[in-house]
Formats: C-alpha cells, structure tokens, sequence
C-alpha cells in the first residue's frame, strides 16, 4: 500500500526535530493507521504526549528513528501581502456621462449652428 519512506512523523523531544519512518508501523500501530497518517508531515510531539504512550511505545520508536531536522533549512512562515494593483474605479458613471457630454455638447452646438442658418437663408 505505501512505499517506504513515503510518510514520516515529526517528533520533537529534548527541544530537537527528530524525524521517524512509521511507514512499516502503520498497520501495527494500536491506535490505527489513521491517528499516524493525520500526524504525517508535521510535529507530532503534542499530538504524541497527549496519548500518554508507555515507556516500551517510546523505547519501539528507537527502531523507526531517521535523523534529525535541521532548523535552519526550514522557511519562516511569512504572512500573505496581495500584490500591488492599480486603483479600479468601480464608480464609472461619470466618466461614461462626461464622454458622453464631450460628443453631444459639439454636436448640439454643430446643430443649432445648422439650423439656424439654414433659417436665415430661407427668410
């Protein structure tokens, strides 16, 4: 079903990332393969000392033990900025309107113009 190392538990004692293989414990773990898999990439060690396991459960984990997480390679969380956008103006009705305006005024000024020359040249 799973590949080794294909899943690892973060366990953190003595204030020091430890990385275990519980690949090949899954299917005799007590609590079920579950309670391992929702541990999966992350540090277990609340989720571990919450259980209460017994001192033959942390004495068993010697066997799954990989290696050690060096602090240093793991990125800071940083918070998320949006980039930066130009300014929308949602309010685009008036600069519909005064497009709009800036046709019509000339042309109703191009019209009267018409008009009433054409007025005074029938009189």
């Amino acid at each position: 079903m799973f590949e080794e190392h294909d899943l690892f538990m973060l366990v953190s004692i003595s204030f020091e990332q430890q990385v275990y293989d519980v690949t090949k414990f899954l299917e005799d773990h007590p609590g079920g393969d579950e309670v391992l898999l929702s541990a999966t990439g992350k540090d277990a060690t609340d989720d571990f000392e919450d259980v209460g396991h017994s001192d033959s459960a942390r004495d068993m984990m010697d066997q799954y033990y990989v290696g050690e997480i060096d602090i240093s390679t793991i990125p800071k969380k940083t918070t998320y900025k949006p980039p930066n956008q130009p300014h929308y103006n949602q309010d685009k009705t008036s600069e519909f309107i005064i497009k709009l305006l800036q046709f019509l005024v000339p042309l109703a000024i191009l019209c009267l113009a018409l008009g009433i020359h054409h007025y005074t040249k029938s009189s």
